[in-house]
């Protein structure tokens, strides 16, 4: 795995984060000054420079050595739901990262394998595939690297890369469709094959959103509320560190540039690269889809999106946001939200053990 630079990494805390300022913060613009209640101004209309930080989201995230076929796609959909790909053959990718919901299972710390309890919130894994990296602490560069070591966690699955091929390669329904899915390899169950199809599958749940549409020129696609949220989002240097295609997911960054954060005892990207420069530091993550994946933060502790706005404006940036300045950014995240398509999300039948599979540890 390459090893990515630290300064790449910011803040993948929770699944939702509100502004990191890489420069020394100025005076905010009189629309967003933090005095009483005063009101965010209207937002019609924006300099095309001010929009050129971002992206919309692309119509396929695809590489080269991992084309997105429909039989690969349909393979990893099957390892996406199953169970038995775990010790205890109890728990399964999407126990914690549920595509028919938010991608995510909306509580602070998953139960993995036996119910066994990590230590870091379950991020969104819709449009994840096209961060530049994966993990909270920036661990794997591409998906595909990410899947086994993440699954070999005890906390998670539990499993290591023999047993779980054992098990894939046991069943008669699975190796037929490695052979569909994986001509060129001529059909092999390996560990490549394997986090290839998953790969292939998440590599699909992307969700285009109204923000897309306005994005490609669709001016109605944001209500005037929106409008002014973005406004309120852009002055309070939120797109500092969340823009581009998924509006953030492009580097780490500590927790606390601005001001220390008060109670976070994860080391963040330092158990990765064991540098002193990455105590604390974690991948950005994306805001797509941020309104529905509550709760917030690497560690699940903040339940409020509006409280997590306001944390970051003032331990990322170093200002204080109002209350209503605060409510109009959270309506600009709305036009963020998307829905990944449904025959990605229907649970899919899943082949029969065959006599040989091996039994729950």
């Amino acid at each position: 795995m390459t090893r990515l630079p630290a300064r790449q990494c910011l803040l993948a805390l929770l699944t939702t984060v509100v502004g990191c300022d890489k420069k020394a913060p100025g005076p905010l613009p009189s629309a967003v000054e933090p005095q009483g209640t005063q009101a965010v101004a209207v937002r019609r209309s924006f300099d095309p420079a001010q929009l050129a930080v971002f992206e919309p989201l692309p119509s396929v995230i695809e590489r080269a050595d991992n084309l997105l076929t429909a039989d690969k796609v349909a393979l990893g959909k099957m390892l996406w739901f199953d169970s038995r790909l775990s010790q205890a053959q109890d728990v399964s990718c999407n126990s914690c990262h549920d595509v028919a919901t938010s991608g995510a299972d909306t509580i602070p710390l998953s139960a993995g394998t036996r119910g066994q309890r990590g230590t870091r919130n379950a991020p969104t894994v819709f449009n994840a595939a096209g961060g530049f990296a994966q993990g909270y602490s920036g661990q794997a560069g591409l998906v595909e690297d990410f899947v086994l070591p993440h699954a070999g966690q005890s906390a998670v699955m539990g499993t290591n890369e023999k047993k779980l091929i054992a098990v894939v390669a046991s069943i008669p329904g699975y190796v037929r469709a490695f052979k569909n899915a994986f001509t060129d390899e001529k059909g092999a169950v390996t560990g490549n094959t394997v986090s290839k199809a998953i790969g292939a599958y998440s590599r699909r749940l992307l969700t285009p959103a109204r923000w897309d549409r306005f994005l490609a020129g669709d001016q109605g696609a944001l209500t005037d509320d929106e409008k002014s949220g973005l406004g309120a989002f852009i002055d309070a240097n939120c797109a500092t560190c969340h823009a581009g295609k998924y509006i953030g997911a492009a580097e780490c960054k500590k927790l606390g540039v601005a001001m220390v954060w008060p109670s976070s005892t994860d080391l963040g990207r330092y158990e990765t690269t064991n540098a002193e420069t990455d105590r604390g530091v974690f991948k950005v993550p994306s805001l797509r889809n941020v309104t529905k994946t509550a709760p917030y933060l690497h560690d699940g502790s903040i339940t409020s999106l509006e409280q997590m706005t306001k944390l970051m404006e003032r331990h990322q940036v170093g200002r204080e946001l109002t209350d209503v300045q605060t409510r109009s950014i959270v309506a600009f995240l709305g036009s963020l939200e998307g829905v990944v398509p449904r025959d990605l999300a229907k649970r899919p039948e899943l082949p029969l053990s065959g006599p040989n599979t091996p039994p729950p540890e």
